[in-house]
Formats: structure tokens, C-alpha cells, sequence
């Protein structure tokens, strides 16, 4: 860095470092004259300048210029050295005393109003500003041109190489994490990556997400280099980098695959209302259209079941129900508890709890094994159930609260 027509090289670099690591060239120019400010200002600046230095992207020149504020009395105090000495001695003194009632330095902060000391390195007085132009104002800065110097000394060179090299860190980060969120809510193909205890790490490409003991589906083996569908549900950023949370369990993602499967459901005329699923076992999704030509559940279900069986084969065998949803709450209840029959349904409005009357052969097969089949109805619903069979003979159940 010592010819000043070695930057023209130094240009081009940053044009093909921002190529290729997707960054947006001006920002990475920015960051580059920010660094190239503060190796000057270490080299050949005073303590409490502000610096700006420009790096023509064509040839490669540099400028640097001193800015400073226009302030008067009102935005800056103005303390001679004098004076500035009789308040540390005074200080001092007031400090060994311990004269002052509490109460009454209280009050002397609260009328105390510190303004920022004037610095001639970074402020200049508008009435020396409007010497040069007229037109300005307080508040304003004017920059001051400054020797331009190319050659730094090591540690300078090094502090600007930090700069940069950080600066082209955080960008990374920030395009990685800005692509992995626009992928949020949705499934993605990945690879495992490895295997640390039961925590699972799955190659999303360009990073890699984490995919927890607990939103795993029980009983699934996973195997180092083996290709699966995950569910990216939360995308989080920190120092290291974003965070990809990954899940196999989660309800919503019967719902994206369905949408990958059916175009009806992709285009919109086929609506999934609801989604209730008990991960690796079964789930029950509830669909509708305001098409009188379109059968949503057939929609779903495809020909010989080729879309139904795509998204079971995505899922590692789980068992789905899918339902027409109704706007009337007893027939939806009725399809909800599908397979089982049932005899009649009563609403309780206010509790939004409902009374579920099936034929005494059908009790068990409306609760389902270990209830889960009236469990999966109580999501998909949103309402409490109480199943009993036209008997009512000490076989009345009562479904878990929805979650």
C-alpha cells in the first residue's frame, strides 16, 4: 500500500471479493474507506478526530477529509485549561470535605445541564464556519481536506485489515440469514450432516440447521449422508452465525407438504383450514373449497392416492385423515371423529364443549387408541368433546382439554 496507483488493484479486489461472496459492493466500499479512515487517523490523526476517506472504485485514489460540526454556546461548554485545573482541584477538595447535604447535591444535578465539552479536533464555531459558507447552518459539518498519505504503518494496516475482514463476516452472516428466513415455515431437502448424541445436524447448502431430540419423530433412525425433508420452523441470528431450527414434528409441516403435492392447494382453490397431528402416528387435516366443481378431499387424496401416499412416504409411514371442513360445527364434528359413526352431536356454545352421541359398537373406535383419535378431533375442531354411546352406560369419555 505504499504506490498510490496500487489501489487501483485494491478496488478491483474488493469488486471480486463482493462478487463472490454476495455482497453488495457499496456496502463493502463503506467499510473499506471506514477502515482506511481509521488507519489514517491512527497513522497521522489526532485523538477525537472524525476522518472521512473515499476510494474512487475507477482508479483507485484516495481522499481524506477532516469533518467537524458547526456548534456555538448553546450545543457545546467551553472550559479554558485554566479553569478546567481549578475544577479538579475544587473537585477534589469537595470529594475529601464531604460537606455537601445530600439532598442539596441532588438538586444541584437536577438544575446541572452538561452539554458536550467543545473540541477543536471535531467542532468548529459557526461563526468561523459561515466564513467559508453563508449558507450553513449549526448542526451542519463542513470537512476540512487533508494530506493524502498511502503508506501506513503495520499496526494501522492491521486494524483496517480487521475492519474489513470483520465487516465481510457480518455480511455473510446477514445474507445467510436473510435467505434461511425467507425459507421459514417451509420444508426444505437436507442432509445429515452428523450426529452428536440425538442431536441431529442436516446441510441445508449454504448452512447447517439443527434438528433436536424433540422435534424428532420417534422411532426414525437417522444415518450420516442421508437425504430428508425438514420443516424449518425458527430462524434466529447470533455471533456465530444464524440459527436454523429444524423439525420433523411439527403439525404445519403436514400442511407445506400437502401444498408441494397438490396443486390445487398451492394455486389456492383448495384451502387446508386445519391441521392436527400426533407426530409419526397419525394426523387429520381438514380442507375446503368454494369450487362446486372441485372435490377437495379427492383434490388431496389424487389419483389411486398418489398424492396422499407422496406425503405419507415424506412422513416415514405416519397415518392422515383428511376431512371436508364444515362451517356447521356438528357436521364438522361428525367428519372430525371419522372413521367412527356418529348418532347425534350437542353444542355447548358458551364452553364450546360438545356432546358426542356414537352407536355402542363405535365407542372405541371414536376414542381410538389410547384416545388418540378423539385427541386428534379436539385440535382439528377446537372444541372439547365428550364422547359417550347410545347406552351411556358407564362408558362416557371426555376428551383432554385442546391445546
Amino acid at each position: 500500500m505504499k504506490e498510490q496507483n496500487s489501489f487501483g488493484d485494491f478496488t478491483g479486489a474488493i469488486n471480486a471479493l463482493a462478487e463472490e461472496k454476495g455482497i453488495d459492493k457499496e456496502s463493502l466500499l463503506l467499510t473499506v474507506e471506514a477502515a482506511l479512515a481509521a488507519a489514517y487517523k491512527k497513522e497521522y490523526g489526532e485523538r477525537g478526530q472524525n476522518i472521512r476517506a473515499e476510494l474512487t472504485g475507477v482508479n483507485g485514489d484516495m481522499k481524506f477529509w477532516l469533518v467537524k460540526e458547526v456548534v456555538d454556546e448553546t450545543t457545546r461548554e467551553f472550559i479554558d485549561s485554566e479553569a478546567d485545573e481549578d475544577n479538579k482541584e475544587n473537585k477534589i477538595e469537595g470529594e475529601d470535605s464531604k460537606f455537601l447535604n445530600e439532598n442539596e447535591a441532588e438538586d444541584s444535578e437536577k438544575e446541572e445541564i452538561k452539554l458536550p465539552r467543545f473540541n477543536e479536533e471535531r467542532d468548529i464555531l459557526l461563526s468561523e464556519a459561515l466564513k467559508s459558507d453563508e449558507n450553513i447552518e449549526l448542526g451542519d459539518s463542513i470537512e476540512e481536506p487533508l494530506p493524502t498519505y498511502t503508506d501506513f504503518g503495520r499496526v494501522a494496516a492491521q486494524t483496517a485489515k480487521q475492519v474489513i475482514i470483520q465487516r465481510v463476516r457480518e455480511s455473510e452472516r446477514e445474507i445467510l440469514y436473510n435467505e434461511n428466513k425467507e425459507k421459514e415455515g417451509q420444508i426444505v431437502n437436507g442432509k445429515v450432516h452428523r450426529i452428536e448424541g440425538k442431536t441431529v445436524f442436516i446441510d441445508l447448502g449454504k448452512s447447517i440447521g439443527v434438528l433436536l431430540p424433540r422435534d424428532q419423530v420417534r422411532g426414525e433412525r437417522y444415518d450420516v449422508g442421508q437425504y430428508i425433508k425438514v420443516y424449518i420452523e425458527a430462524v434466529e441470528i447470533d455471533s456465530r452465525g444464524p440459527g436454523v431450527k429444524l423439525s420433523r414434528t411439527h403439525a404445519e409441516m403436514v400442511r407445506s407438504l400437502f401444498e408441494m403435492e397438490v396443486p390445487e392447494i398451492f394455486a389456492g382453490t383448495v384451502e387446508i383450514k386445519a391441521v392436527s397431528r400426533e407426530a409419526g402416528s397419525r394426523s387429520k387435516i381438514a380442507v375446503y373449497t368454494e369450487d362446486e366443481d372441485i372435490d377437495p378431499v379427492g383434490s388431496c387424496v389424487g389419483q389411486k392416492g398418489v398424492r396422499v401416499n407422496a406425503v405419507i412416504e415424506s412422513l416415514g409411514g405416519e397415518k392422515i385423515d383428511i376431512i371436508e371442513w364444515n362451517a356447521n360445527m356438528e357436521e364438522f364434528i361428525t367428519s372430525a371423529l371419522s372413521p367412527a359413526q356418529v348418532i347425534s352431536v350437542e353444542l355447548d356454545r358458551d364452553m364450546k364443549r360438545a356432546k358426542v352421541i356414537v352407536p355402542d359398537d363405535q365407542l372405541s373406535l371414536a376414542i381410538g387408541k389410547r384416545g388418540q383419535n378423539v385427541r386428534l378431533a379436539v385440535k382439528l375442531t377446537g372444541w372439547d368433546l365428550d364422547v359417550e354411546n347410545e347406552s351411556g352406560e358407564d362408558s362416557r369419555i371426555k376428551s383432554p382439554v385442546s391445546e
